[in-house]
């Protein structure tokens, strides 16, 4: 074989080589786009699964939320066994004493800030049940003692959720046959209480109060009107918006919770 065909045959054989490896380089890097691709792909999926999890997650608590507001702004639980035991007994109406283990007041559909000067005199006489009035909510109801003994037990209004820190300027109003007491949050600034109120008894309890010698026969009054004090220097612009959730249980004894 000549000089020239060996040369030649070397030649191709380089050129061969090379192209093979520009192939074999082009085939990689087609491959690692192909793993970009379905790895990009992947993660897309991934992100929109996710996605479609908190989206599920959010419609859920919306619901739940909605549930628990809708139900009513409050309601007043007596304790089933306390009830059995004591022959303790509640209602709305003083004429019908139609018992029941729960109370469920109208929610006021609209609360502006008013003043507590604004408030009827004789709120607690203005109806039974639900009497909501001009941007207040009121709610009176009865507890009896059908039993045979002279009992004791504690009524606490706790608060199950605030929004907006509303609850800076609300006011619970308390009216215990005849007797009112106004419960609020202290001030922002000072700590102390605001004027004509009882400071909260904890951060998740409005009051926790005991009825003593609550003798048969005996029936108590209770209304309950919850209002946003005006006045407050706590209540400003901020607050709007805001909501605040509270229920009352009834039970034969407290247990002390720290504040």
């Amino acid at each position: 074989m000549s000089k020239q065909a060996t040369k030649e045959k070397e030649d191709n054989k380089e050129k061969y080589e090379k192209r093979r490896e520009d192939i074999l380089k082009q085939e990689k890097k087609m491959k690692l786009g192909s793993e970009k691709v379905k790895l990009r792909e992947q993660r897309i999926r991934y992100v929109k699964a996710g996605l479609l999890i908190i989206l599920l997650f959010l419609i859920i608590i919306y619901f739940l939320l909605r549930i628990a507001y809708e139900s009513g702004d409050f309601t007043i639980s007596l304790d089933d066994n306390f009830a059995l035991k004591s022959g303790l007994v509640m209602y709305e109406r003083l004429a019908e004493k139609d018992d029941k283990r729960q109370l469920r007041a109208t929610r006021a559909d609209f609360i502006d800030n008013i003043s507590v000067r604004w408030l009827p005199e004789d709120i607690d006489n203005q109806g039974e049940g639900s009497h909501n009035g001009n941007n207040y909510f009121a709610y009176t109801f009865y507890i009896e003692n059908k039993g045979s003994d002279v009992i004791n037990y504690w009524y606490e209004i706790k608060i199950d959720d605030v929004i907006k820190n509303v609850d800076r300027a609300v006011r619970v109003m308390v009216i215990r046959n005849g007797e009112r007491t106004i419960y609020a949050r202290p001030n922002e600034t000072t700590g102390e209480a605001e004027d004509g109120t009882t400071t909260f008894y904890s951060t998740s309890e409005v009051c926790v109060e005991g009825r003593q010698n609550f003798n048969p026969g005996d029936i108590d009054k209770f209304t309950i009107v919850i209002f946003i004090e005006g006045d407050d220097p706590d209540c400003v612009d901020a607050l709007i918006g805001g909501e605040m959730k509270m229920h009352m249980d009834i039970t034969e004894e407290h247990i002390a919770q720290d504040n």
